[in-house]
């Protein structure tokens, strides 16, 4: 829900809550002012029932004789009474008087009405010793002649005389209300004022209440709102945000509008800035670099913060190249950070739509390979391509294949022989692994072995290579003692801290001298860290075992590390080797490895040699061993033996 959509949503529910409030408050007070004017009406009764019986006491009782009246009135009696009712009437406080005997009919009216009647059940429970009382108008009976006359109080009263005293009658009055009421009531205006001042202020003091609690709420709702939407830190849309504004830029490009761009970009060693000048001054980093972003994008244009160092872009370009170089390049101007003065570097990864795909989350995805390819290759920005991806869903399904093939032993091993170029004799043979795929058969490393380092897998693929190719190094008996054994350790692997114990292990296992054991890394994997390299190849070098610099002149080494490692090898990448007899620089480069080496007193190794000229010009220029197609392909366990075989001629010598 967006914020304006909550606001309103707060709004409405506001509205509801002040209506239903004021509803409340109204049948507050009405139900208040009920029973203001019922405790009047109850007063009034009273007040009616104590001047029933002031005149039945001071006026009619005593006009009585002690004889129940039965019988009628005697004139005496009816002459006092109707002198009483003068009085009173004149003073208005009686509008009509009855006497009636103890079954309830009328034996004296002051208007003569009531004559010949029923008797009333009022009239009948006052004869029992009831007295009764309510409120009512003149001639509302249904016997009564005449139209309904003035709010009266009529009280049916028992009448008592004689010694002892006995009831001899009731008296019927009816007094007149009004100034009762006025008595009764007297103030109740000012209660209702009162009252409705007072639920007023109630429900203004309610709605102010409500007011603040709904603005907080709007408040409260458009705070989560923009977190749903936008990033704390930098204030940048973040991961949702930017899924909705890549969908429809690539909606919009797929109907045929200007191409939509959809790229990564993933900070270049933020680590470091976290690690060295901790976590504040990366996210100061954060936030200049997500502003000098923002500042270069156009209106159609979206940059969001997708987690951690990492952004991701939507750009409307015909040059997306040339636009992405230019972001990274304001990414890379100087800044200050904790008063040091930093570059930031990016790697960027792109892909376009509708040309790499048409679906938002294939081209973020696509994006993140190509930005990881970037940064593999530190060449800044990558467009995506097919052949970069290895992250497709055969892939993962073939990473959860491989755990199933390391412990079922699906895998196996071939032997690449290595010859030392003085006699042609194999001194050494690379481990290679290769996997026996149930339905798609024999798989090459370069298949499976790219998945198996992006997880755990790789400590298991490389432990089985270790313990099974000891062992089988064992079975080829006396063959040749002293054959040495190359296995190839990723970086990771070299890493784990129980590595050097696992290498151990398998040595005692398999019985085989530490000596005949060389653990192949690759350049790049050991100046990724070079000062752990050390640390940790020292330990590997102490169990005996010899250390191979693989892939050597591809990456960026530095001499002074080289000379710190525990070396016993070199291996020249097979780029240099493949070509050096048409490529004058990559003579030059081999010649100057071997001579580097051997000033090391290291072994030298030359792998990729593929032809007799080749392998010339590479004892020529005094290399100690070589590898390549030329010499043996790799190949089967028993393959080897054969090969191994005392029967077999050694190659010839390579004359210098």
């Amino acid at each position: 829900m967006t914020a304006a959509a909550t606001r309103r949503r707060v709004a409405r529910l506001f509205a509801i809550y002040a209506a239903v409030t004021l509803a409340l408050i109204v049948a507050l007070g009405l139900v208040l002012a009920a029973d203001f004017r019922s405790d009047a009406n109850a007063r009034g009764l009273a007040q009616g029932r104590a001047e029933a019986d002031l005149m039945a006491q001071t006026g009619v009782e005593p006009l009585l004789g002690p004889r129940a009246l039965d019988e009628g009135l005697t004139p005496v009696e009816a002459a006092g009474l109707h002198r009483l009712v003068a009085r009173a009437a004149g003073g208005q406080r009686v509008v009509r008087l009855r006497i009636r005997d103890l079954t309830g009919r009328v034996r004296f009216s002051d208007d003569g009405s009531g004559f010949g009647q029923r008797p009333d059940g009022e009239a009948v429970k006052a004869a029992r010793g009831i007295e009764v009382a309510h409120l009512t108008r003149l001639n509302a009976d249904s016997d009564d002649r005449g139209s309904p006359g003035m709010a009266a109080v009529e009280v049916y009263q028992p009448l008592l005389a004689g010694t002892p005293t006995r009831r001899v009658g009731v008296l019927e009055l009816y007094i007149p209300y009004a100034p009762i009421s006025r008595a009764a009531g007297a103030g109740l205006d000012r209660i209702y004022t009162a009252l409705a001042v007072g639920l007023a202020v109630l429900y203004l003091a309610l709605f102010a209440i409500t007011a603040s609690v709904s603005l907080r709420l709007r408040r409260e709702a458009s705070l989560s709102a923009f977190l749903a939407e936008y990033d704390t830190l930098t204030g940048l849309p973040n991961r949702d945000q930017f899924g909705r504004r890549a969908a429809a830029a690539v909606a919009e490009a797929t109907a045929g509008g200007e191409p939509a761009v959809i790229a990564i970009v993933d900070l270049d060693r933020f680590k470091d800035v976290n690690d060295t000048l901790g976590h504040r001054s990366g996210d100061r980093l954060l936030v200049e670099l997500a502003r000098r972003l923002s500042t270069m994008m156009r209106p159609n244009e979206t940059v969001a913060r997708l987690g951690g160092d990492e952004f991701g872009l939507v750009l409307r370009s015909d040059d997306p190249e040339h636009a992405l170089w230019r972001l990274r390049m304001a990414m890379e101007r100087e800044l200050e950070v904790s008063g040091m003065t930093l570059t930031a570097s990016a790697s960027i990864g792109y892909a376009l739509a509708p040309l790499d795909s048409s679906d938002v989350d294939s081209l973020v995805q696509r994006a993140d390979v190509a930005m990881y390819a970037a940064k593999q290759r530190h060449t800044g920005v990558v467009r995506y391509a097919a052949s970069l991806d290895q992250y497709d869903a055969a892939n993962l399904a073939l990473a959860t294949q491989l755990r199933h093939a390391i412990e079922s032993d699906q895998l196996v091993l071939h032997y690449q022989p290595q010859e030392q170029l003085a006699d042609g004799r194999i001194t050494a043979v690379e481990a290679l692994v290769r996997w026996q795929h149930p339905t798609r058969g024999l798989l090459a490393p370069d298949r499976f072995l790219a998945l198996a380092e992006q997880t755990d897998l790789i400590d298991k693929l490389t432990r089985w290579v270790l313990h099974r190719a000891l062992a089988d190094l064992g079975t080829l008996g006396p063959v040749d003692a002293e054959l040495r054994l190359a296995i190839n350790f990723s970086a990771r692997s070299i890493g784990r801290p129980d590595m050097t114990d696992e290498v151990t292990a398998a040595l005692k296992t398999s019985g085989i001298p530490a000596q005949r054991l060389t653990i192949e890394v690759t350049e790049t994997a050991i100046f990724a860290d070079p000062g752990r390299a050390v640390t940790e190849l020292t330990r590997l070098r102490a169990t005996g075992a010899g250390i191979s610099l693989d892939d050597f002149g591809r990456g960026q080494t530095s001499l002074r590390y080289l000379s710190t490692l525990p070396l016993n090898e070199l291996k020249i990448d097979r780029s240099f080797v493949t070509d050096m007899l048409h490529n004058d620089a990559h003579a030059a480069i081999v010649r100057s490895i071997i001579e580097l080496g051997h000033n090391l007193g290291l072994r030298v190794v030359a792998e990729g040699v593929e032809t007799g000229d080749v392998l010339g010009s590479l004892a020529r220029a005094g290399c100690d061993i070589a590898q390549g197609h030329l010499l043996g392909r790799p190949m089967e366990l028993s393959q080897l033996a054969a090969r191994l075989a005392p029967a077999t001629p050694p190659r010839v010598k390579v004359q210098a």
